[in-house]
């Protein structure tokens, strides 16, 4: 395992993303170590809240646009990558113990799914992300088409999510999606404080109002990531996406 550390802290599983030098941008062996991670984590008797963050100055700039051709390495590997990026937001959503996200920097594409998909989250003053999906020819996950219109409502979902317009820390807060927004070096200590708070709760009960919570929207985010499995797994055999992908590589 490469590119994730973990560190547990008392009952909190502290989870980070460690590409530093590519703002720890999403491959598949970062989805497949995330995966494994998560799952350790929200199995484990041992953890109560988890964090999740990044290393070096973003959380997660999206999908590696220099490692675009293992997503269009055929339908059997791309269906496996996406399902595997999905189980990225079940584990979040719905695992027993609860998600903090603490993000600095970029949150693109997968990596703000990331932050919608956290029970709370923590923004540094630099935080700031966008959807870049549709101008690549790719499609939005993590139930993102389910959850974004209730958060931020329709139309401004729309104009998030077509025309990749960008968001900020404050708008992060003042939409209700961060719990706080702090200085960028204070992001994971605040984020761990959080997550110990949560850790002190009953654990009981912080499990059974987490499953309810998550069994309120639980259909329609089932059909969300359905649909965008579908939409995504059709975008990466588009033969024009490898190109679009070449073409916006930094």
């Amino acid at each position: 395992m490469t590119v994730i550390m973990t560190e547990d802290l008392g009952a909190v599983r502290v989870i980070t993303l460690n590409r530093p030098r590519r703002l720890n941008a999403i491959t598949p062996e970062l989805v497949e170590d995330l995966c494994d991670v998560l799952e350790s984590a929200q199995g484990s008797s041992a953890v109560r809240a988890i964090v999740l963050t990044g290393a070096g100055t973003s959380f997660c700039a999206g999908d590696d646009l220099h490692d675009a051709a293992s997503h269009t390495a055929g339908p059997d590997a791309n269906r496996a990558f996406v399902e595997r990026l999905q189980d990225v937001t079940r584990l979040i959503m719905d695992g027993a113990h609860p998600v903090v996200v603490g993000v600095r920097g970029w949150a693109v594409g997968g990596g703000l799914e990331w932050v919608l998909d956290a029970d709370l989250v923590v923004a540094g003053t630099s935080a700031r992300g966008f959807f870049p999906e549709m101008s690549l020819g790719l499609f939005p996950t993590g139930a993102v088409t389910a959850i974004l219109p209730r958060v931020v409502g329709d139309f401004k979902a729309r104009e998030l999510l077509l025309l990749g317009e960008r968001i900020d820390a404050q708008m992060l807060k003042d939409w209700g999606i961060a719990y706080q927004v702090v200085p960028d070096e204070a992001v994971r200590d605040a984020a761990i404080g959080l997550a110990q708070r949560l850790a002190h709760l009953p654990e009981r009960s912080v499990r059974d109002l987490k499953a309810a919570l998550s069994r309120i929207d639980r259909v329609t985010r089932d059909a969300a990531l359905a649909a965008e499995t579908k939409a995504t797994i059709a975008a990466f055999d588009d033969p024009l996406t490898a190109q679009r992908l070449a073409d916006n590589a930094p």
